[in-house]
């Protein structure tokens, strides 16, 4: 695994906006402000797509031929296993999802995070319209298929996540809560063979999130 960053989305011209499960070129070299050793920056300038997305038929055999090698046993495991690999990425199926919890956050940006987004005005020859702060965590309660996991609640910052809530905040008004927790608990539980990608924060390596979900149906 690596990581790829700065990647401003939002301001990139169409020629370059890529899709989930798509394969694209770009030059990166390792980043000199994170230790992490997947972290590389990109040169979004020399970003090209060079695939369509790999497709979804047959329970999307092409996406696991190339995601599922890359597994590991489960979230106990790459925690211990951190110190003397480096590893700060990885990804994993957990035995037993239990709840998706949704929990109020803040509505508002903090100073640093209002840093980093305004330095991505480079990509934009417009105004900025700031990012809508979603004013709630969401996290997964979950066992590791080791015998001796005693069970983890991580974080969930899944992208596809994010835009549910801010879409279907619109469209469900006060009914939205019901709309997630029947797309992201009961779905991911019942209908699809859910995988989670996970990552440290920087700045605390020993801290994990899920950064993404890989759900084929069952």
């Amino acid at each position: 695994w690596i990581r790829l960053f700065p990647i401003p989305f939002r301001y990139m011209e169409g020629e370059k906006r890529f899709s989930k499960y798509q394969w694209v070129e770009v030059a990166a070299k390792k980043s000199s402000s994170d230790t992490r050793k997947e972290s590389f920056e990109v040169d979004i300038s020399t970003l090209k797509i060079t695939s369509t997305p790999l497709p979804t038929k047959d329970v999307w055999k092409a996406r696991k031929e190339i995601i599922l090698p890359l597994q590991a046993s489960s979230l106990c495991y790459l925690q211990k296993t951190r110190r003397q690999t480096g590893d700060t990425l990885g990804f994993f199926k957990p035995k037993t999802i239990h709840k998706f919890i949704i929990e109020r956050d803040t509505s508002e940006w903090t100073p640093a995070e209002r840093e980093k987004l305004l330095q991505y005005s480079i990509y934009d020859r417009h105004p900025l319209k700031p990012l809508e702060k979603i004013p709630y965590k969401f996290s997964y309660r979950f066992t590791c298929a080791e015998p001796y996991c005693g069970g983890h609640k991580l974080i969930c910052v899944d992208w596809e996540l994010g835009q549910a809530y801010r879409r279907w905040k619109r469209e469900y008004a006060d009914k939205w809560e019901q709309a997630i927790i029947g797309r992201f608990e009961t779905d991911m539980i019942l209908r699809y063979d859910t995988y989670f990608f996970v990552g440290t924060i920087h700045g605390h390596p020993g801290t994990w999130i899920i950064i993404g979900l890989f759900y084929p149906p069952t």
